[in-house]
């Protein structure tokens, strides 16, 4: 009979997902075809979404219609615009949006496609065009709140970067938050967005980055969250 999982944890690439993996190896907690895993009575799985808006959307709407969870975790790393956090920060993101979903002018101006009025930014799941988490939980308290813009096309350079900062005011940047995000608040299913940053939001120099570090801290947080969530002696508040 196949084991039901309570908790989804989303990531979207191999790498991304061995953060937790290798945790869950070192604490010798066994992972079943590299996927499911039990702590206490509270059983989660990995799933892998691939990279970007378009696979994410895809392969998560599947899986979370196919099966029922109790709680998702989007997890990853980010790039961060906000001088607050430092590169290996862990985070929890509140409100998300889509930052390159719109027009693009002559002069280069861009509109959203909630101001060039062909979106309504009221109607569900939005609220003034942006995705908030509205999930009351204790899980994830020792960390900091940030916003979040999701894109197809990872800033880059100066022009890029200064434009986004001031049109939309993040904290990271990622390219899937706002896609899981859509979806759990579509089909009401409680989420956390969870992640860690590997570089800070500049001119494109991987030189700077420090995923290992980012990736080390995320499956520390992850692991953390999960032992709190099947914690039998603590009250989990999802409401």
């Amino acid at each position: 009979m196949k084991e039901k999982s309570e908790i989804l944890i989303v990531f979207a690439s191999d790498i991304e997902a061995e953060s937790l993996q290798n945790k869950l190896i070192e604490k010798n907690i066994n992972l079943n075809k590299g996927k499911f895993f039990k702590l206490n009575n509270t059983r989660f799985e990995i799933f892998i979404s691939g990279i970007g808006i378009p696979l994410t959307s895809y392969s998560f709407t599947k899986k979370i219609l196919s099966e029922k969870y109790n709680l998702v975790i989007n997890a990853g790393i980010c790039g961060s615009y906000s001088e607050d956090l430092s590169v290996g920060d862990c985070v929890s993101v509140i409100m998300d949006e889509f930052a390159d979903m719109g027009v693009t002018y002559k002069d280069n101006t861009f509109k959203t496609l909630f101001e060039e009025g062909l979106l309504k930014p009221d109607i569900r799941p939005f609220s003034s065009g942006k995705l908030y988490n509205r999930l009351k939980s204790n899980i994830d308290t020792e960390l900091p709140k940030v916003t979040a813009i999701t894109v197809n096309n990872v800033s880059g350079n100066k022009e890029q970067i200064e434009f986004r900062r001031e049109k939309f005011s993040p904290d990271i940047e990622s390219t899937e938050g706002a896609a899981v995000a859509y979806v759990c608040i579509q089909e009401k299913i409680n989420f956390l967005q969870i992640r860690a940053v590997s570089n800070m939001v500049e001119e494109r120099n991987k030189k700077k980055w420090d995923i290992p570090l980012a990736l080390d801290n995320l499956g520390d947080e992850l692991f953390r969250i999960s032992r709190k969530i099947s914690d039998k002696n603590q009250e989990i508040i999802i409401k």
